[in-house]
């Protein structure tokens, strides 16, 4: 394979930065308060008009939102920097670009009349709704009664159009009563174990590193077969970041290319032999990454691992400083993992 062409992304996620309040266990993208930078207003009015006639709305319609439809304004945090965030709804508005919404940990929504207002403003600006994240990794970093005022508010805003990530959490924090913020391992003797294996938890990012211990591990081999779950090149819920990486799904440090240059790239397509890790992640050669590694020195993890994905992911922050791999990008992902 020498070449591949991106599909045309029908579904996106604009990160305004990487900077957060939190620093989650589980975070794909490696966020933290430590990541400084944003996305411009000529980047992000560049971007926004390149995705603009790609986006396809939620199947309920373009005033509507749903998961993996549309576009959505994430990091991050995007609430760290709400001016830029409501430039971002403004411009999105103005091209006409359906389905759009914003996540969001609610680390901001101190009191009724500060939410209150600043949904409504986002909505004036043409935003259609929002997505709130709710786990226990979250509740370490923030009260939980902000999450509760955040969706009790944005239901008479939004109404409708108001996502919970993951609301089987949502329900249980109710149930058990919890106030203010609390520590994984507090968590977990409380609610010993109950949503176990019933929500779902994609360990990739720095999960592999940081939850490693809660969960089984197998060696490279067990991996080499299994594909990607999901897909690693598909059309919905891409990435594209601030310093112009075209992120394929959920993965991060994985450059597809410059988004500043989409219409070529999805024109033309990517040299793959050019970017030789991001040919074997295309053909899902695992084994080939794997011996390519080898070939560099690396020695796989005597314990195992968790996931194909901490494999993939082992292996990339290996091999960054091994050459010069353009695909591996933002390099900073790694030094926050």
């Amino acid at each position: 394979m020498k070449r591949i062409k991106p599909p045309i992304p029908i579904s996106a996620g604009v990160m305004l930065s990487y900077q957060c309040n939190a620093e989650c266990l589980h975070c794909m993208y490696a966020c933290t308060p430590r990541w400084k930078g944003w996305i411009s207003e000529k980047d992000l009015e560049d971007l926004l008009s390149k995705l603009a006639g790609k986006i396809m709305p939620s199947p309920f319609g373009a005033e509507r939102v749903s998961l993996n439809y549309g576009l959505h304004f994430t990091g991050g945090e995007p609430f760290i920097n709400f001016p830029l965030l409501l430039k971002a709804v403004e411009i999105a508005d103005e091209l006409k670009i359906p389905s759009t919404f914003v996540e969001t940990n609610c680390y901001w929504c101190k009191d009724d009349k500060i939410t209150r207002e600043k949904l409504e403003l986002l909505k004036f600006k043409g935003l259609k709704g929002i997505m709130i994240s709710v786990n226990p990794f979250y509740l370490e970093f923030v009260p939980f009664e902000r999450t509760e005022r955040a969706i009790r508010i944005a239901q008479e805003v939004f109404p409708g159009n108001v996502m919970v990530y993951q609301l089987e959490y949502y329900y249980l924090f109710k149930r058990m009563g919890i106030k203010g913020k609390m520590r994984l391992g507090d968590y977990r003797r409380l609610a010993r174990d109950e949503l176990a294996g019933r929500v779902e938890l994609l360990l990739m990012g720095r999960a592999v590193y940081m939850l490693s211990e809660f969960y089984p591990k197998y060696p490279a081999r067990f991996f080499f077969r299994q594909p990607c779950q999901p897909p690693f090149i598909r059309n919905w819920h891409n990435h594209f970041d601030n310093y112009g990486n075209f992120l394929p799904g959920y993965c991060g440090g994985i450059s597809l290319g410059d988004w500043r240059n989409l219409d070529e790239l999805l024109r033309d397509g990517i040299d793959l032999s050019s970017h030789p890790i991001l040919n074997f992640l295309v053909s899902q050669d695992f084994e080939g990454l794997f011996n390519f590694a080898r070939e560099y020195g690396y020695e796989e993890i005597k314990e195992g691992y968790i996931s194909k994905c901490h494999l993939c992911l082992d292996i990339r922050k290996f091999l960054l400083d091994k050459g010069e791999f353009e695909e591996l990008r933002p390099r900073e992902f790694y030094s926050y993992l």
